[in-house]
């Protein structure tokens, strides 16, 4: 991994972080209850107007052609986006709408829980509408009439309009539910909720513990929505809302709950230990291996950004699997060294830039990556580890250059505008998959806020 010297003193690179900002956070918020968006599906027959509170992963309309249907809110990147949100209202770059979009998107998510795929699946003969070119995609009778109760929380997405999605897809999912709580616990701890919507986060938050300690256990699909099995980063924030969760619960006089929250967090720290992997080869370190499949596969996904993005998703829960932890530096190490040999746009890039960072080895999706979050987390990866270093300016200044470095890289593939697309083509630095996605510019607000508290921690420190 290439250091750099940091930033903090580029008036120029200060300049653009301000207004990428800017722009990131007028973005993202088009995601937030699009309710003037309706999105029609003529082949699925749907017509889709969202609600209020909905999250979309990308507001702007695409059918596979080329772009990705991204018009579904996504337990996952809502949860990413309401948490961003709650960055910008802490900085006062969002006024008290930044609440109103909390409340919808509350109830929004509560409303979910009475979905109930078992009346869907009974429609008779629901295929008609359907083109028949579509009809390999429809979701099948069986696998709609599992999606009622607390299992709607697996459903990986819904439509925006409230209803479950009409789409074969790869489920369950369970990393939805703890990111959930972890963002509304944040929300929850910053004291600006009034009593009517601090009881409904309330409401929220034990459903999705509740839920976090039922399905921890179980097998489910990777953060990519592509391989069953028992996933680091699913792991790992489950692990870390039930950590946060013992705390709230304690504050909120529930001892029993809080206890076995508890002990089950302690208890997937301890199944995350035995996913390290010791491949120490000269001056190769091993890494947290992202996975263990059902099968018993070792699957080529192994070495995955997903372990690095839920070091920063876990943020505030301990050193341990967190960026402070040496086996999670060595991880994004094995990345960088990956991702620098295999993107041709990596190659001779110029001094102070890092490398784009993708998914992992092998990503045929669109052009295979480079995408934005994964850059931009692995550049809050740094700032976290830098922030973490307390009084040890050499090592701070280390971590800051090699977050810098990962930002001048997102920025030479930012066009002068702002819009960040999902990926960027690893040959040709052109923005490509799903334009404008809200995940993208969360990660960016996030990113730039954790580069804030990392330089006020060195000097506060001195």
């Amino acid at each position: 991994m290439k250091s750099s010297a940091s930033s903090l003193q580029d008036p120029a690179f200060e300049s653009w972080l301000e207004t990428q900002l800017r722009h990131s956070a007028a973005a993202m918020l088009t995601s937030i209850s699009p309710v003037s968006i309706v999105k029609h599906r003529p082949g699925f027959g749907q017509t889709i107007r969202p609600l209020a509170g909905a999250i979309v992963a990308s507001p702007v309309l695409a059918d596979y052609n080329p772009d990705p249907d991204y018009f579904f809110h996504w337990f996952r990147d809502s949860a990413v986006v309401i948490d961003a949100l709650r960055l910008l209202y802490a900085e006062g770059r969002v006024g008290d709408e930044a609440l109103q979009h909390l409340r919808d998107f509350t109830r929004f998510s509560l409303d979910l829980n009475r979905l109930d795929g078992r009346a869907a699946a009974a429609v008779e003969d629901r295929s008609a509408c359907v083109a028949p070119e579509l009809l390999q995609y429809l979701r099948e009778d069986h696998d709609l009439a599992k999606a009622f109760g607390d299992l709607v929380t697996a459903e990986t997405r819904v439509n925006p309009d409230g209803t479950l999605d009409a789409c074969r897809w790869n489920r369950p999912q369970h990393d939805g539910a703890p990111l959930r709580a972890l963002a509304l616990l944040r929300w929850a701890a910053g004291g600006h909720l009034d009593a009517l919507l601090l009881a409904e986060v309330s409401k929220l938050i034990r459903f999705d513990l509740d839920f976090t300690l039922r399905y921890w256990r179980e097998p489910s699909y990777d953060i990519w929505e592509e391989e069953l099995g028992h996933h680091y980063y699913t792991l790992r924030v489950a692990g870390a809302a039930l950590a946060e969760g013992a705390a709230w619960l304690e504050g909120s006089g529930d001892t029993a709950k809080a206890q076995r929250c508890r002990e089950e967090s302690q208890a997937v720290l301890r199944l995350l230990d035995d996913y390290w992997v010791d491949e120490r080869d000269g001056a190769a370190h091993g890494y947290y291996r992202s996975r263990a499949l059902v099968d018993g596969r070792p699957g080529p996904k192994a070495l995955d950004i997903a372990v690095i993005l839920s070091a920063i998703h876990s943020s505030g829960t301990g050193d341990a699997h967190g960026p402070s932890d040496p086996r999670m530096q060595d991880t994004l190490a094995r990345l960088d060294a990956l991702f620098d040999a295999a993107y041709p746009i990596n190659h001779g890039r110029g001094a102070g830039r890092g490398a784009a960072m993708g998914r992992y080895g092998g990503d045929v999706y669109y052009s295979g990556g480079a995408y934005y979050f994964s850059t931009l987390g692995a550049a809050e990866f740094c700032f976290r580890a830098a922030a973490a270093m307390g009084g040890d300016a050499r090592h701070w200044n280390e971590w800051m250059g090699r977050g810098d470095a990962y930002l001048a890289t997102v920025r030479a593939y930012t066009p002068a505008g702002g819009d960040l697309s999902e990926q960027f083509d690893q040959r040709s630095g052109a923005q490509t998959s799903a334009k404008q996605l809200a995940w993208s510019h969360a990660a960016f607000i996030s990113c730039v806020s954790t580069r804030r508290i990392a330089a006020a921690a060195c000097e506060a420190s001195q």
